[in-house]
This record gives structure tokens, sequence and C-alpha cells, in this order.
């Protein structure tokens, strides 16, 4: 595990070994997971240009307002949009690549705890914006990731190191239970590292990190509506102060750990060294391949890979063919709602 000291003291070069000016995408960044990542960012870069997008317009003027008082020197560009519908999120990546050439970082955390329900494009909902969306970011910006010169990292945050098996024939679990959810997360779990192998297979020069972030306190899951879930609620709150600490990473924390995944060359893409220069007692870390630097990470709370069972699972999971039937699947749906494999 990299010590916390360690990734402090990474993150704290970026000013001075990473170049002024880098470009960086955030999906899902007006609450939670995103929006502390982001804010990290933007205090230890110099002169960065960001593109943050949410749903809330209120949200996304009021990080915006925290953006500028944490680095002044930033351009920070809000983008709302319902990125559970793909064709708008191709929209809003039009939108970026008219403006820009070339992106440093695309970093990903967009979901819901909501209910099973369709968008109007035919998909289950909460899938959608956990999957779907991140990926449809993925596939439009990735060329914009491979012209950077310098920086080149997609970071998306989920459950990495908890792969499980696919369920292939349930591949949105429409037809889990509540009593499937550690199934269903080892389902998602799977599909996103496998999405993001394919992806490295056609930007060999951009490194990919899925990210587990552990036990956090957000306001994840308060946009679900109904008794009980304000019952479950409030539980929480009462409970969270007493037995929170003794096992939750705070989300100033998360969002220090995250910022090292996503600009520490520890995750550089294959072959390659981008990102801030280890330190002597910091290794490359080992790929979803089991091999060291391979250019695809799947990483826990601590920037640890995952274990030897997991990594054997993926193993068995590539020799059935689960990759391309994942690719097939996700761009089947990119191709039947957009009409395109990507913008």
């Amino acid at each position: 595990m990299v010590a916390l000291e360690q990734i402090r003291a990474s993150n704290a070069k970026i000013a001075t070994a990473l170049r002024p000016g880098l470009v960086a995408v955030f999906a899902g960044a007006t609450s939670g997971l995103g929006e502390t990542t982001l804010k990290q960012f933007a205090k230890n870069a110099v002169r960065p240009r960001i593109y943050f997008i949410g749903r809330s317009i209120e949200s996304g003027k009021r990080v915006r307002d925290e953006l500028v008082k944490l680095n002044p020197a930033g351009e920070y560009n809000f983008v709302s949009v319902d990125v559970s519908l793909l064709r708008a999120v191709d929209d809003v990546c039009r939108k970026i690549k008219a403006k820009e050439t070339a992106i440093n970082l695309l970093f990903l955390s967009t979901g819901t705890m909501l209910g099973s329900k369709e968008t109007e494009e035919g998909l289950n909902y909460p899938v959608a914006v956990t999957l779907y969306a991140r990926l449809r970011f993925l596939v439009n910006l990735l060329p914009l990731l491979q012209n950077a010169t310098d920086l080149r990292r997609v970071v998306t945050v989920l459950a990495g190191t908890k792969e499980g098996p696919v369920d292939t024939s349930d591949f949105q679990c429409r037809h889990m239970s509540l009593m499937d959810l550690a199934k269903a997360r080892g389902h998602f779990s799977s599909i996103l590292t496998f999405a993001l192998e394919t992806a490295a297979q056609k930007a060999p020069n951009v490194g990919f990190v899925h990210a587990y972030p552990g036990f956090v306190k957000t306001k994840f899951g308060y946009d679900v509506k109904g008794v009980g879930a304000s019952i479950l609620r409030g539980i929480y709150d009462v409970v969270y102060p007493v037995v929170g600490p003794l096992f939750a990473t705070p989300i100033g924390e998360a969002g220090e750990r995250l910022l090292f995944l996503a600009t520490s060359a520890r995750f550089s893409e294959a072959g390659g060294r981008t990102g801030v220069p280890l330190a002597e007692d910091v290794a490359v870390a080992k790929g979803t391949d089991g091999k060291s630097g391979s250019g695809v990470y799947s990483v826990d709370n601590g920037g640890e890979p995952g274990s030897a069972k997991v990594e054997q699972l993926l193993g068995e999971l590539r020799t059935q063919g689960i990759p391309q039937e994942v690719w097939a699947e996700v761009e089947g749906e990119f191709v039947r709602i957009t009409g395109t494999a990507a913008v």
C-alpha cells in the first residue's frame, strides 16, 4: 500500500513535475468523489483548464466559485447535462472537441442509486449513468487523450479489484434483486475493467485506472426518494458519527488518493512513464494482466492491485471471450442509440 505521506509528496510535485495548462475533463464532478478530486487537481496544478460536468446548475456554480478561490489562475468550464442520455453526452463531447485538440486527464465518476427504470433511449437508468455514459465519454474523447504530449490518463471510480463473473444473459442487470448487489458489483466491475482493456488496445499510449475508493461518506444515494430510503438515511446519519471514523476514509483524503492515481507515473501507459516521477520507494503498479506497468490498472483504495484470485478470474473470463462480448454489447447500444460507435 502506498502511504498517505508518499501520496501527498507526489501530489505536491504536480506543480513542478507536470507542465502548466493541463487540460482535464471531470464527468460527475458536482458532488462526492468527483468533486473532491476535481478540487485537489485544481489546487495542485498550474493554470489548469478544466471541463467539469454535472446535472445541477446550482451545484455547478457553487463548485466553480470554490475552484476559483482554490486557484484563481485556472480556467473552469461547467457543463450541465443529463448523462443518462448518450446523445446528450455526445453533444458535450462535440463542444469539448471543438475547443481542444488534446486532453491530459479524463476522470469518470458518474453514478446514481435511483432504482431501475428505462431512459428514453431504452437503457436501464442506473446502468446508463454509471456505465454507458462513462464509456461514451471515453470513446468520444480517447483521440484527444492520445494527442496529449505528456500526461495521458483515464481514471474511472467504481469497484476496481472487486471483479466477478459476468452474466451475459442479463448485461444491464434488469433481473437482479436487492439480494444480488454483491453479484452486480462484480459483474459491472469486470465489464468496466474489460472495457478499459479494450480501449487500451486502441490507445496504448494512454494509462487507464479502474479505482475502488473504499468506504467514503458522501451524498451518494441521497437522490433516492421514498419512505424506506429516508429511514435508512436517517439511521445512517445517526450511526456514522459513531462508527464511521473507525473504517471510513475522509472525503478529502479520498480526493488526494484519487489525484495520485490520476497523476503519478505509477499508473502510466504501457511501457511509458508519464506523470509525476516515482519516489525511490514507490514502484510501478501491476496491471490487470499481472504484469508490471502494462497500462491498465484495477486498484483498491490503497492503490494496490486485486488479489491473485481476482487476477485468475479475469484470466479465465478472457479465455472465454468475455471482453469481446462486453465490448460488442456496449458498442451495439452506442450504435443503436446514436447511430455511431463514437462522435
